[in-house]
C-alpha cells in the first residue's frame, strides 16, 4: 500500500489526468524517505484503453541517484524495465521491450519505482507521464502464448547448456539483441539449451514460440533473473512472474523463493560474490534464507567463482544445492567488455533422460551436473557411486565412488570429500580415464563426494557432489532416480499461483481511501464551478 507522499501524488496525477486533453496522467515529487526499497504510483484505467505508455524521468536530471521502472496491472506485473531510458509502451498485442503484451484490463495499475541508489543529502525527485491510448501506437508483432516446446531429442545423455544469458529483454542489455542472435550464437558453442534470464521479467515468453521453431534442436529454458537490491538469483523453469518487490511492506526474499517454489521453478542464486562494486545488489546479501531452500548456486560466471561460498554459506550449513553456471553474456559475443565472456563460457553440463524442460529441470534437481570452466571444450568428469540412489543421495553401507575423465589428459584429478578435505590426486594418464574410491558412509548424518580436473593450479572442470548415507535411512516408498550410474527416474514438480502481493496495514488503506474521497470532492467541486 501507498505511504502518505505517494498517496498525495497519486492523488494529484488523477487531477492532471482530468484536465489533460491527451488522457495523460502526470506525478512528480521527491523520492519517499523511509526503508521501503519500493514505492508505487497508481493510476486508473478505464474499459476501451488498448494502450499506456509511461515516460520516466529522474529530477534533476543529473543526479547520482538512480531509480528503476516498471508496470503493473490489477492482476500483477506487465514487467520491469530496470533503468531503461526509453519510456515503456504496454499494449494489447505488442510492447517495448522489458514489457508484457496482453489484455489491458480496467482498473487501479501503478508504476513501480525501485529506489537503487539514493545519495544521502542528494536531491532525489522523479517525474513520470502516463498516457492512455484507445487505439494502439505500436506495430503489432508475431507473437503466442508460451508454451513447453516438448521433447528435442530422446536420447539420455548430458546435455551442454548456459544457464544465464540476456537479450534486449534485459534493460542493461545491447538494446539490439534480440532472442534469435543469442541463440544463433549458442549453436555455434555446441550448445543443447540457453535459459534466458531476463531481469524481472517474462516478456521474451510470447516470442518463444517462433524463436524455438527456428532453432528445433537448442531448447530454450523458461525462467528468470529475480533481481533485488539483496542478490540476484535464476528463477530455473519459472513461467510466471513473481512480485520482485522485496524489502517493501514486509514483502521478504523468503516470501518469493516459495512463490517460486509454489510453481515448480528451482531456484538458483547468482554470482553470490561479485567483487565490484558497479553492480548493485549482485552481491548475495539475504543471509537470512533458509539453505535448504537453495535448489542450486552460480559457481562460476565471468569474474565470479563461488565455490568457496558454495561449500561453505550453503553445503555446510544443510543445503543440497546443485552446482551450475552461466555466461551471463549480454551481448551475444559481441564487443565484450572487461570481465565479461560469451555464451557457453563456462558451460553446464546435465545428465538428462532427454531434452526437454522437466528433464533437464529434473537433472538440475538430482544434482547430475559437471561445470567446464573454459566452455564446451573443457575436460569432462563423469561421477557416479555404487547403491540406491534417490536424487543427489545414494544410500548404501559402503559404495564405489567413480569418475570418468575425457579429454584431460595429462591433468590432474582431485577426489574431493566435504569440501575441505581432498582425498586424492591423481595423474590423468590416458583418454579416457577411469578412477574409482572406495567410500563409507557415516554412522550418522551424510558425507559428500565430487570430482576435480585441474591444470597445475588452475581448475578446469568439476563436478556436483553426491551425498551418500547408511543404507537403513533409505526413504520409504520412494523410486530410486536415474543418470549415468544406472537405476531408474523419477520426478516431482509442482504448480500453483506465482503471484504474492505484499500485505499492508490496515491504517494505510484507511488513509488512502480517505484520500481518495477529499480528492473526489475537490474534483466535483472543480467541475461545479466550471459549470457555473
Amino acid at each position: 500500500m501507498l505511504p502518505l507522499f505517494a498517496s498525495i501524488a497519486v492523488c494529484v496525477g488523477l487531477v492532471a489526468g482530468v484536465a489533460s486533453a491527451q488522457g495523460t496522467i502526470h506525478f512528480e515529487g521527491e523520492v519517499p524517505e523511509g526503508p521501503n526499497t519500493y514505492f508505487f504510483l497508481e493510476f486508473e484505467v478505464p474499459e476501451g484503453i488498448e494502450e499506456i505508455e509511461v515516460e520516466h524521468s529522474h529530477v534533476p536530471a543529473q543526479t547520482s541517484n538512480i531509480l528503476d521502472w516498471g508496470i503493473s496491472d490489477p492482476n500483477g506485473t506487465r514487467g520491469s524495465g530496470g533503468g531503461n531510458r526509453e519510456n515503456a509502451i504496454v499494449g494489447i498485442e505488442t510492447a517495448s521491450r522489458s514489457y508484457i503484451p496482453g489484455p489491458m484490463p480496467a482498473g487501479t495499475w501503478r508504476v513501480t519505482v525501485g529506489k537503487a541508489k539514493i545519495v544521502p543529502d542528494e536531491p532525489a525527485g522523479y517525474s513520470v507521464d502516463v498516457t492512455l491510448r484507445t487505439s494502439p501506437t505500436l506495430e503489432p508483432q508475431p507473437r503466442a502464448p508460451y508454451e513447453d516446446p516438448g521433447v528435442l531429442s530422446t536420447e539420455a545423455r548430458w546435455y551442454a547448456g548456459d544457464f544465464h544469458v540476456h537479450t534486449r529483454e534485459s534493460g542493461d542489455a545491447r538494446v539490439t539483441l534480440t532472442i534469435d542472435e543469442a541463440l544463433d550464437f549458442a549453436e555455434t558453442q555446441a550448445l543443447d539449451f540457453v535459459l534466458l534470464t531476463e531481469h524481472n521479467t517474462i516478456s521474451g515468453f510470447t516470442l518463444y514460440e517462433d524463436a524455438q521453431a527456428r532453432h528445433p534442436n537448442l531448447l530454450i529454458l523458461p525462467g528468470q533473473e529475480f533481481t533485488t537490491y539483496g542478490g540476484h538469483a535464476n528463477a530455473i523453469g519459472a513461467t510466471e512472474s513473481v512480485a520482485y518487490t522485496v524489502g517493501t511492506d514486509g514483502y521478504t526474499i523468503a516470501d518469493a523463493i516459495d512463490a517460486f517454489h509454489d510453481q515448480g521453478a528451482l531456484f538458483s542464486i547468482n554470482h553470490p560474490t561479485w567483487p565490484l562494486p558497479d553492480c548493485i545488489g549482485c552481491a548475495w546479501d539475504f543471509l537470512e534464507v533458509d539453505p535448504a531452500t537453495i535448489n542450486a548456486v552460480e559457481v562460476q560466471t565471468a569474474i565470479v567463482r563461488a565455490i568457496a561460498y558454495w561449500e561453505t554459506e550453503l553445503l555446510e550449513k544443510g543445503s543440497h544445492a546443485t552446482a551450475i553456471a552461466g555466461s551471463d553474456d549480454h551481448r551475444a559475443g559481441q564487443d565484450l567488455r572487461v570481465g565479461e565472456t560469451r555464451i557457453g563460457t563456462p558451460t553446464t553440463l546435465v545428465y538428462a533422460s532427454e531434452l526437454s524442460v522437466d528433464a533437464i529441470m529434473e537433472g538440475v534437481r538430482s544434482g547430475r551436473t559437471v561445470v567446464k570452466i573454459v566452455g564446451p571444450d573443457g575436460p569432462m568428469i563423469e561421477t557416479s557411486m555404487t547403491g540406491e540412489r534417490f536424487g543427489n543421495t545414494v544410500f548404501a553401507d559402503t559404495a564405489t565412488l567413480s569418475a570418468v575423465v575425457t579429454g584431460a589428459e595429462g591433468m590432474t584429478l582431485l577426489v574431493i570429500k566435504n569440501g575441505s578435505t581432498t582425498l586424492e590426486r591423481v595423474a590423468i594418464s590416458g583418454d579416457p580415464f577411469e578412477h574409482e574410491t572406495a567410500v563409507e558412509a557415516p554412522a550418522e548424518g551424510e558425507d559428500r563426494y565430487r570430482h576435480e580436473v585441474v591444470e597445475g593450479t588452475a581448475r578446469q572442470s568439476f563436478s556436483s557432489y553426491v551425498w551418500l548415507r547408511k543404507a537403513d535411512d533409505t526413504p520409504d516408498g520412494g523410486v530410486p532416480s536415474a543418470g549415468a550410474d544406472g537405476g531408474s527416474n523419477s520426478g516431482s514438480s509442482s504448480s500453483g499461483c506465482s503471484c504474492r502481493v505484499p500485505g499492508s496495514p490496515s491504517s494505510d488503506r484507511a488513509l488512502l481511501f480517505s484520500l481518495l474521497f477529499l480528492c473526489g470532492w475537490w474534483l466535483l467541486r472543480r467541475r461545479a464551478a466550471g459549470r457555473a
